[in-house]
């Protein structure tokens, strides 16, 4: 009796486990058409989250933390606004990942956009190589 009853509970866990994992989510999968895969996720995202995905804050306010909780959809690193003075694109890289897996880890894992002010160049990256500005937009001209 006991062991039949250990089966009943198992067998019970398994079914559980199928239900929730048996679950279509249409917006992760790339096989269906986009208008589709959009109402899916709007159709899933509380309030909250909509409000959060349409928020863009400056990288000084961020943590993985917040954008887990507050559902951040963008990042901006502003002009001289870096991971440290003298950045390499190993320190933004993973500045950058450690954003975006606060954002993955939220309920829907809907990645975040990150922005960056490289109007004249990436010049906030050790040695990135920036063009003169002047340059291009003398190029622009007869």
């Amino acid at each position: 009796m006991i062991r039949l009853m250990s089966m009943s509970c198992i067998w019970m866990v398994v079914m559980l486990f199928w239900l929730v994992m048996a679950d279509d989510v249409l917006y992760k999968d790339r096989d269906q058409p986009v208008a589709a895969r959009v109402k899916d996720l709007l159709e899933r995202m509380t309030l909250e989250e909509k409000i959060g995905q349409m928020v863009q804050i400056e990288r000084l306010v961020a943590t993985p933390d917040v954008m887990r909780h507050y559902f951040i959809g963008s990042l901006l690193s502003g002009g001289g606004s870096v991971p440290n003075p003298h950045a390499t694109v190993v320190d933004w890289v993973n500045m950058v990942n450690e954003f975006q897996n606060g954002s993955l880890s939220t309920r829907l894992g809907i990645p975040m956009i990150y922005g960056i002010d490289a109007v004249h160049g990436h010049n906030n990256v050790v040695n990135a190589t920036i063009f003169p500005h002047n340059v291009g937009l003398g190029a622009t001209r007869q």
